[in-house]
């Protein structure tokens, strides 16, 4: 939630990157700075990712992309937690490094 803030309220971000959840896009002023990319990787039944959020806001964000995940844990890029799910965080990486890639 702290990068949707920035994204949505502070000039010069280059592109935007949300794991496992985000929130709706009038929670910080209704608006999305224009030309921001924005990419959302979330679990298609983590009850915690707001999937039906990310949908919304993916659908509203022109050029926005939206990747979900087979499964239902919510930090499942991260290799210390029971929720890891190597398969899924390999994709994500190799996803955000192709964005990272196509902003740098």
């Amino acid at each position: 939630m702290p990068a949707q803030k920035l994204v949505q309220t502070r000039p010069g971000a280059r592109g935007a990157l949300f794991l496992h959840s985000a929130v709706p896009l009038g929670e910080f002023g209704g608006t999305w700075p224009p030309g921001v990319p924005l990419q959302i990787h979330t679990m298609d039944e983590d009850e915690w990712g707001d999937v039906d959020v990310a949908e919304d806001l993916a659908a509203a964000i022109h050029g926005a992309e939206l990747f979900l995940y087979p499964g239902d844990r919510h930090l499942f890029t991260d290799p210390g937690l029971a929720d890891h799910d190597e398969q899924a965080a390999a994709l994500v990486r190799q996803r955000v490094l192709k964005f990272l890639d196509g902003i740098g």
